[in-house]
C-alpha cells in the first residue's frame, strides 16, 4: 500500500468518526432551543427538565467532538503538508473563523447553560440556549465554506510561485456551491438528532418508564423528524443535485451509473455499475426522471461519463454511486416512517403502537449512515481532486511521510478512537438509564 493511499485511509477515518458527533450537538442545539422555547412560554418544569437532560447529552456529545476534531487540523500539516503550503491562504480564514467565532460562542454559552440556570433566571437561560444553537450552526458554516471551496473554488487568484491565494473573502464565503451544501447538511444534523430524540422516547414508552417526558420527545422528534427528511430531499438536496450537475458534470453521472449521454435520461433506482462494459447490469429506472430533475425538461439531455476523458471521472465509481444511493434510500424510508409517524401522531395513536414505536427506536443509528454516506458522496465524487480543477489529490499530500509512518499513526488512532467510542456509548447509556426525572419529582402528564 502505497503513502497517499494510506494519507487518504487516515483522514477517511479521522473525519468519518469525527462526523459522528458534531451531527448530532449541531441538531441537538436547534431542539433543545425549541424545548427552552415551550418552557419559557409555558412556564412548565416538565419542558425545563426536558431541556437539561438533551443538555448534557449535548455536553457529552459535544466533548467527544472537540477530542477527536483537534486532530483533524494537525493532520493538514502532518499528512497534507503540500496541500496546506499551496491552499493555506484560503482555507485558513474559514478554519481560524471558525474556532474564533463559532467554537468559542459555542463552547462558552454550553457551560453557562449548563451550570447558570439558577442565577440567570428564564429569559437569559433561553439566551444561553439560543447562543449555543447560534455557535453550533455558525461552526458548521465556517466547516462546509472550506469543503464547499475545495468543491467549487471561489476568491482566489494564483501568486507567482504557484500558491493559491485569497482574493476576495465575500467570494469565498458567498460561494455559489455553499448555500444549498451548507442547508443540506444543517437539515441532516436535525434528522439525526430528531431520530435520536424520538428513539429514546419511544425507548421509554415502550419500557414504561418516565413516559410523560417519553411522549414529550417523541412527539418534539417526530415533528421535527418529519419537517427535516421533506426537507432535506426537497429542495436542499435537489438544489445540490443540480449544483453537482452544473459544476462537476462528470460526479453526477458516476453518482448515477450513467456511462452513455443521454436525452431523457433515466433516474436509476437499482443496479450494479459494471466499468469494463460501461454499463448499468440490472437496472430498474424511472425513464426521463434524471432529465426532468437535474433540467427540469423531461427530454433534456445528460451528459454521460462517455462525454469525458477517462481522467476526470471519479477514482472510485462504485463506491461514489453505492454511497449515493444508500443516502438517497435511507432519505425515502426517512420520509415514509415519518410521515406515518406524524399520521399516528394526529390521529392520537402513535403512543400506544408499539410497531411504530419498535420502528422509530431501530432507526436510530440510520441517521448516522446516512450522513456517512452523504459526506462520501461529496468526497468521493469530488475525486480525483483535493481541490477542484486546481490541485490533484495525489499532488497534495505530504511527501517526506512514509506509508509505514502513516499506517502506524492509523492503527494507534483506530485503538483510542475504538476506547473513546466505548466511553461515550457507556456515558450516554447512564444519562439515558437516569432520565430526565432523574432528582427531581416526576413530571406530570404532558401531552
Amino acid at each position: 500500500m502505497d503513502a497517499l493511499t494510506v494519507h487518504r485511509l487516515h483522514f477517511a477515518f479521522t473525519v468519518t468518526f469525527h462526523y459522528i458527533f458534531p451531527q448530532l450537538t449541531m441538531g441537538l442545539a436547534l431542539l433543545i432551543l425549541i424545548l427552552k422555547t415551550m418552557a419559557l412560554g409555558t412556564g412548565d418544569e416538565h419542558y425545563h427538565r426536558a431541556a437539561r437532560f438533551w443538555a448534557k447529552i449535548l455536553a457529552i456529545n459535544f466533548a467527544m467532538g472537540v477530542v477527536t476534531g483537534i486532530p483533524m487540523e494537525f493532520q493538514f500539516g502532518t499528512n497534507w503538508s503540500r496541500f496546506s503550503r499551496a491552499a493555506g491562504g484560503v482555507i485558513g480564514q474559514t478554519l481560524a473563523m471558525e474556532g474564533v467565532f463559532s467554537f468559542f460562542l459555542e463552547s462558552s454559552f454550553l457551560g453557562v447553560f449548563l451550570f447558570g440556570e439558577k442565577r440567570l433566571g428564564p429569559k437569559a437561560h433561553w439566551v444561553a440556549a439560543f447562543l449555543v444553537f447560534a455557535g453550533a450552526w455558525l461552526s458548521g458554516f465556517f466547516i462546509v465554506a472550506t469543503d464547499a471551496w475545495m468543491q467549487h473554488p471561489t476568491g482566489y487568484r494564483l501568486g507567482p510561485a504557484g500558491e493559491i491565494l485569497l482574493s476576495s473573502l465575500w467570494g469565498l464565503l458567498l460561494n455559489p456551491w455553499l448555500l444549498w451544501q451548507y442547508l443540506h447538511n444543517m437539515i441532516a444534523s436535525v434528522v439525526t438528532a430528531s431520530f435520536v430524540m424520538a428513539a429514546v422516547g419511544a425507548f421509554y414508552l415502550l419500557t414504561r418508564r418516565q413516559e410523560a417526558h417519553g411522549r414529550t420527545f417523541l412527539r418534539l422528534g417526530v415533528i421535527a423528524g418529519a419537517v427535516s427528511s421533506f426537507l432535506l430531499a426537497f429542495p436542499t438536496g435537489d438544489n445540490q443535485g443540480r449544483n453537482i450537475a452544473l459544476y462537476q458534470p462528470p460526479t453526477l453521472a458516476a453518482m448515477e451509473g450513467l456511462f452513455q449521454t443521454e436525452q431523457g435520461a433515466p433516474l436509476a433506482l437499482l443496479g450494479q455499475p459494471d466499468l469494463e462494459k460501461r454499463r448499468l447490469d440490472n437496472p430498474l429506472t424511472v425513464p426521463d426522471a434524471l432529465s426532468f430533475l437535474t433540467y427540469r425538461r423531461w427530454r433534456a439531455e445528460v451528459k454521460g461519463l462517455d462525454a469525458f476523458p477517462v481522467e476526470r471521472w471519479p477514482d472510485n465509481i462504485p463506491l461514489l454511486y453505492y454511497s449515493y444511493h444508500i443516502m438517497v434510500g435511507l432519505g425515502t424510508i426517512f420520509i415514509a416512517v415519518m410521515a406515518a409517524a406524524s399520521l399516528s401522531l394526529w390521529r392520537g395513536a402513535l403512543y400506544r403502537s408499539r410497531s411504530l414505536l419498535w420502528v422509530i427506536m431501530l432507526l436510530l443509528p440510520f441517521p448516522y449512515i446516512a450522513n456517512t454516506a452523504g459526506w462520501i458522496t461529496a468526497e468521493v465524487g469530488r475525486q480525483p481532486w483535493l481541490i477542484y480543477g486546481l490541485m490533484r489529490t495525489s499532488h497534495g499530500s505530504s511527501p517526506h511521510v512514509s506509508a509505514g509512518n502513516a499506517l502506524f499513526t492509523l492503527i494507534g488512532f483506530m485503538g483510542i478512537y475504538t476506547i473513546l467510542a466505548i466511553l461515550f456509548l457507556f456515558l450516554v447509556r447512564l444519562e439515558i438509564e437516569e432520565g430526565p426525572e432523574h432528582g427531581s419529582e416526576p413530571s406530570p402528564a404532558v401531552v
